[in-house]
This record gives C-alpha cells, structure tokens and sequence, in this order.
C-alpha cells in the first residue's frame, strides 16, 4: 500500500492507496514545527484508524510539500518510522510532464502534481483551479506540457488579510450570503469572498480557454473549492483527491520496476 503526503501552507492532506484505489484520506492542519517524531506520533494516530501501522502493509510513501521545514522533517520521519527513503517531488523527479514554464525549478510541486493527474484523468488542454491558501491557475496543453498559470490569493486569505488592514472590518464564517447584495457588513464581506472569487475563477477561465484556442476542461481541486464551485459556470470537473492521485502516479513513474 502507498501512503501519499501533500503539506500545503495551511493543511496537510495524505492517502491511502491499495494499487490505484484511494482507500482513505485525512485532511490535518500544517505546523512548520513539528519534528519528525511528532509527525510519526500524527501519522501512527491516523493509520491506526483504519488499522495500519509503519511496518504493516505501507510499502512506500510519497510526499510532495510547499513547507521546506516539514519537508526535512518528513524525510526524516520516514526513513526513520518507515525503514525505507520517501519519494519527495522536487526538481530532478521524474513525473512525465514536460515544463514550459522560464524556470522549472521554482514550480511548486502540488502543481505540478496536480497538472500531472489532471492531464492523465481528463486529457488536454486543460486548466487545473486549486482553492487553497492561494488560488492558483495552471494550464497543460493538448501534449501534455505545463505551460504556467497565474497565482491569487487565496479565499480565507483575503479575508484574513482585509480584517488584519483594516480598522472595523471583521474576519467572517465563510459560506454564501443571502444574495449577492449584502444586506449588512458581513454578508457584504461574504458576498465578495465567495461571488466574487466565483466570478474571479470564471473570468480567469475565459481567458485562458482563449490563449488555449477556445477550449480547455476546467478541473477544479482544493480544501476551499467546495464553497466555491456551486457558484462557478464554467467548471468541467470537481476533483477533491487531485493531487493525491498525482501524487500516486509521480511514485508509479519514479519507484516502480523501471523506476
């Protein structure tokens, strides 16, 4: 069985695959700070769960990660709780997607993932929307090349960031207001986080379907998608795992027999 890791700025999302089958997921808060052993005591709670331990059935472990300090300390926690070294997404991996981008190095490797199981599950062109701590935007042509994207912040960024430069204005509970006309200031605040980054999405989308010659599938991913989606026109697809399945198939291209 594999287990695969994807630590983002905000959450850590990992999964438990049987061959191709995603059997279990977990969706935890990321923390720069915890050591490898801390992470082992997280990790042996979750697989117990389900009835997993290190040294029961895991046969690999794949871990992309946008935190360099959990980077390092995952690393380490699974060659020391695993017995064997993680395949870590980072330049030099092998993942079959040719990277038009001026500098491949910088890339984060969730979009690279997800780019990955995007073109892989829908074909190409095809645009990859992932609602996280940032919105980011990444397009894969008809052959299946990760040509860039564009990168906005996030929605509960946006909202932390207006209460914290703002004198009166109030962090919301997000979700969808009545309306699109606020009727008092947190509806008004809600309105534009969730409509508006609606709107964003669909706007984005028709541009880039333009630089692509008119047509792309729009697969969208993330923790915050789900809030936004329903009010989106030009969503193709819903695909909360997306990055897990990439993930599954950068371990397939980098530890299988060929590997």
């Amino acid at each position: 069985m594999l287990l695969a890791v994807n630590v983002g700025n905000t959450n850590t999302v990992l999964g438990v695959f049987r061959g191709t089958d995603l059997e279990q997921q977990w969706r935890t808060s990321t923390d720069s700070e915890r050591t490898a052993d801390e992470l082992a005591v997280l990790f042996a709670g979750l697989l117990e769960q389900v009835g997993l331990t290190f040294s029961n059935q895991i046969t690999g472990v794949v871990l992309s990660s946008v935190v360099p300090t959990s980077t390092s300390a995952l690393r380490e926690m699974v060659n020391r709780y695993f017995n064997f070294p993680p395949v870590v997404v980072e330049p030099g991996t092998k993942t079959g997607l040719s990277i038009a981008t001026d500098n491949p190095r910088e890339l984060g490797p969730d979009r690279v993932v997800n780019a990955l199981a995007a073109f892989s599950r829908y074909g190409g062109p095809c645009i990859v929307i992932d609602f996280g701590t940032a919105t980011t935007y990444d397009v894969v042509s008809e052959r299946g090349e990760f040509l860039g994207g564009a990168i906005a912040p996030g929605v509960q960024t946006k909202n932390a960031s207006l209460s914290r430069e703002t004198a009166r204005l109030p962090q919301v509970e997000l979700g969808a207001p009545r309306s699109v006309v606020g009727k008092n200031t947190v509806e008004a605040i809600q309105s534009a986080l969730i409509y508006g980054s609606a709107a964003e999405a669909d706007g984005m989308i028709d541009r880039l379907r333009k630089e692509l010659g008119g047509s792309a599938t729009v697969v969208v991913t993330g923790g915050l998608a789900p809030l936004i989606v329903p009010h989106c026109q030009f969503v193709d697809e819903h695909d909360p795992w997306l990055t897990l399945e990439g993930l599954r198939l950068v371990f397939e291209r980098n530890a299988g027999p060929d590997g």
